[in-house]
């Protein structure tokens, strides 16, 4: 039973998304699709419009057989640690291939990125470092370090974000996983960040920014998704009275920050650089989640790193446990969000093989990084109405969803 993995948010699944699934089986010739998705909290530090388990159903309908969780310590990281984990964990589950969308879609570019760069890595470590110390941004440093090692042509853009993702799912499969084919699809028609809706297939970044600013499901959102995340996105709704967003946790936020001590803000995974005292002050002016990150944005603090680093306050995640925890190789465990007679059916077939428990509920296992799982829930559902945070919370101990 050949299979090909996935790594996805599907924040929400999207016409993009279908496409993308439906190009990859094909590529692959896959008989099983294995998408390994993040949870409630995602990669650029915001919580999901809607939880794991209707974004697994949709994703399922959509032509994924079997949703595997990304762990939260790995999902709200930058590109090296959430490609470490996706890649690992796909690897455990015996994968054939993994496939991605990309703004390139030649994978042979790809690969010549990673063997020019594994070339001249002490190079670009160099220049990596001298554009952090001179204030830069992470992400504006690597691109300039990407710049000064000079890559040959017929390699990747690594400005593009699917590039750069793609580029560390790549580097992630030759170093820990060579025996796992990669693939990529070229992305359809928009840009990863794209803000505006102007066809049929429309990035997620849009479609949320639609849904929120209407709060309700639009003609130009019921364009760009299957009618299975329309019902996905409406359910959670009317089940849950909202559509998540940051605005909604602002005061929770807000009330963690001022009434802890700088010295404890510093014990928070992602606070580094003397960030506390700066988050102190803006949160005093902050009226809402959007001014304050205004407030602490910077030339070297991203608005992508600072969410990041705010749901791990909001979370709770000890800056230690967090380094301990992502030094594991592989990830811990594989937990299973749902799965269709296909997914069933692959989980038997390498049921022995698996070297990591292969668990569909948390109390299976006893892991750190499951509790911190259960934390990020707990803070996910905070914002929602105790009788329905509490019938949320349940869930998240329950089993996984099933077609």
């Amino acid at each position: 039973m050949k299979s090909c993995g996935v790594i996805v948010e599907y924040n929400p699944f999207h016409n993009g998304h279908l496409y993308h699934l439906k190009k990859a089986k094909k590529h692959a010739d896959a008989d099983c699709m294995i998408a390994i998705m993040s949870g409630n909290f995602l990669q650029r530090g915001e919580p999901a419009i809607i939880d794991k388990w209707h974004r697994t159903e949709a994703a399922l309908r959509g032509g994924a057989d079997l949703v595997v969780e990304l762990p939260f310590l790995y999902a709200v990281q930058h590109s090296d640690f959430f490609s470490k984990g996706a890649i690992q964990t796909l690897a455990e589950l015996g994968v054939d291939s993994v496939c991605f969308g990309s703004e390139n879609g030649d994978i042979s570019a790809f690969t010549k990125a990673y063997e020019h760069m594994h070339k001249w890595k002490e190079e670009y470590e160099v220049a990596l470092r001298q554009y952090l110390n001179e204030g830069l941004s992470y992400p504006e440093a690597s691109r300039l370090g990407y710049e000064a090692i000079k890559f040959p042509s017929g390699t990747i853009d690594l400005s593009q974000p699917n590039n750069i993702l793609g580029y560390s799912y790549v580097k992630q499969l030759l170093t820990y996983a060579p025996e796992v084919e990669p693939l990529t699809v070229l992305r359809k028609n928009n840009h990863f960040h794209d803000e505006d809706i102007t066809g049929s297939v429309a990035s997620a970044t849009s479609i949320r920014k639609e849904l929120l600013a209407k709060g309700e499901m639009s003609s130009d959102a019921q364009t760009t998704i299957p009618s299975t995340t329309e019902e996905q996105l409406q359910k959670y709704k009317d089940g849950h009275g909202l559509w998540h967003e940051w605005e909604a946790y602002f005061h929770l936020l807000q009330y963690k920050i001022l009434t802890m001590e700088e010295s404890t803000l510093r014990c928070f995974h992602g606070v580094e650089e003397g960030i506390e005292y700066r988050l102190k002050r803006a949160i005093k002016e902050a009226t809402s989640f959007h001014e304050f990150l205004m407030k602490l944005k910077t030339k070297r603090y991203t608005w992508t790193r600072l969410q990041r680093t705010l749901v791990h306050i909001l979370v709770g995640t000890d800056k230690l446990e967090a380094s301990q925890l992502l030094r594991a190789t592989p990830p811990p465990y594989a937990r299973v969000l749902g799965m269709n007679d296909s997914g069933k059916k692959y989980l038997r077939m390498i049921k022995k093989e698996t070297t990591i428990p292969v668990i569909t509920q948390p109390q299976q296992l006893e892991s750190e990084m499951l509790d911190l799982e259960a934390r990020a829930a707990a803070a996910y559902y905070s914002v929602l109405s105790p009788a329905i945070r509490v019938r949320a919370l349940k869930k998240e101990y329950g089993a996984p969803v099933i077609l």
